[in-house]
């Protein structure tokens, strides 16, 4: 997952790359491309996002809920700005910050506490497209500060695989190798591959258990929940998942689209993906926003010849999110009776490149690299104090030991 330390610049208006001399090309290569972003897209990350709910305080319903939330949001957002702005503007569901709620775990209110956050989350991301001091502001965090956070906050899930290959080896030993395998020939498919390997395991070991799977329980439904205020779940959640999100999504994602010639209208984008955190918070969504890594499947020219025709590949993509939320019930059913740590398995392996390059990015300061590592420690060590989580602390002891430190000799 990529990072820039530049603010985000002035929202435009403009519309794309120019087209003179493009080959031809049919409508089936930008839907096809898109169906792969909606499909890459979720696979590779809904784990992370169930772990997340879960780790504070959704029950089974409920993080279903909060799956299909995210997905029916950011799934409106990409049809109503590609088609407005004729741009593959791609969104995704907040990865990093599934991951930072992992790490958090339930704080005081439980449940309903973390809803609140979740809507506080979307109108920092409002506010951010309306003034751009407070962009600024978050762009202005060190970078190696911001990546130390978020490894930190990765590791634990990282962890993971390794875990669960002691409690449920017949089950996660071939996710692994199918994921190792299809990370060596087909990288794209590598998640997906696993995932797959993982339903099937978890499918095999059901029937062998003679366990009976809940058919109410996977017929998708929108389980509302009251948000509640509480100053632990503010700090503890609400700001750490506002920084992560666009400190690790919203601002890469615009040097992506930009390195395809796009200039994504900033105060629009943020708009939509704000308001759209808020609405979906109820329902259990955490956060939506810019996509990082996905937005390249939709806005390189393998999507289509002419840039001006890529926005179909991300309208579609939205439509995709659409289909597949329908079986978002089905699939939390088919986890929650899997073996253990099958459902942390994928969501580990899925995180393992974003650790990497957080790691890279923590400690390729060298002057800084102290301050990366304290940020990076106390971020993975899990421990909250105050009812506020590790995350938040860790951001504020890294930003002192830097300040400490740089004036050394």
């Amino acid at each position: 997952m990529s990072n820039v330390s530049a603010a985000p610049q002035a929202p435009t208006e403009q519309q794309g790359p120019e087209s003179d001399a493009t080959p031809s090309a049919g409508l089936g290569q930008p839907i096809s491309a898109g169906i792969v972003t909606g499909l890459v897209g979720f696979t590779s990350a809904f784990a992370v996002v169930l772990s997340g709910l879960t780790a504070v305080g959704a029950s089974t319903a409920q993080a279903a809920s909060g799956l299909l939330a995210v997905c029916v949001t950011q799934a409106f957002g990409m049809m109503l700005l590609s088609y407005r702005y004729r741009m593959p503007i791609t969104l995704a569901w907040s990865t990093p910050g599934a991951a930072l709620l992992v790490s958090t775990g339930a704080v005081a209110g439980g449940w309903p506490a973390a809803v609140g956050a979740f809507a506080i989350t979307g109108v920092l991301i409002v506010i951010t497209g309306l003034w751009q001091r407070l962009g600024n502001l978050v762009a202005a965090i060190p970078v190696e500060i911001a990546q130390a956070m978020l490894a930190g906050v990765l590791l634990p899930l990282c962890l993971a695989p390794v875990k669960a290959v002691q409690s449920s080896p017949a089950v996660v030993v071939p996710v692994i190798v199918v994921w190792l395998v299809l990370h060596r020939f087909a990288k794209r498919w590598a998640v997906i591959a696993a995932f797959v390997t993982a339903a099937v395991g978890a499918g095999i070991s059901i029937a062998v258990q003679h366990k009976h799977l809940d058919l109410a329980a996977m017929t998708p439904t929108v389980e509302l929940t009251l948000p509640h205020w509480s100053w632990q779940a503010m700090i503890g959640i609400a700001l750490p998942l506002y920084i992560v999100t666009m400190a690790s999504q919203n601002i890469p994602g615009t040097a992506v689209m930009k390195s395809f010639g796009y200039q994504i209208p900033w105060r629009a984008a943020m708009s939509v993906t704000g308001i759209g955190t808020v609405l979906g918070a109820p329902a259990g969504g955490h956060a939506i926003n810019l996509a990082a890594i996905s937005a390249a499947l939709s806005a390189a020219p393998a999507a289509h010849p002419d840039p001006k025709k890529r926005w179909i590949a991300t309208f579609t993509s939205g439509v995709s999110y659409l289909v597949v939320a329908l079986g978002s019930a089905a699939l939390v059913t088919l986890i929650a009776t899997a073996p253990a740590g099958t459902l942390e398995t994928v969501a580990g392996l899925a995180l393992l490149a974003t650790l990497g390059a957080a790691l890279v990015g923590a400690l390729s300061s060298e002057k800084h690299r102290e301050a990366g590592i304290v940020t990076f420690l106390i971020a993975a060590s899990g421990i909250g104090f105050a009812g506020v989580g590790a995350a938040f602390w860790a951001l504020v002891a890294g930003l002192v030991v830097r300040k400490v430190l740089s004036h050394r000799d």
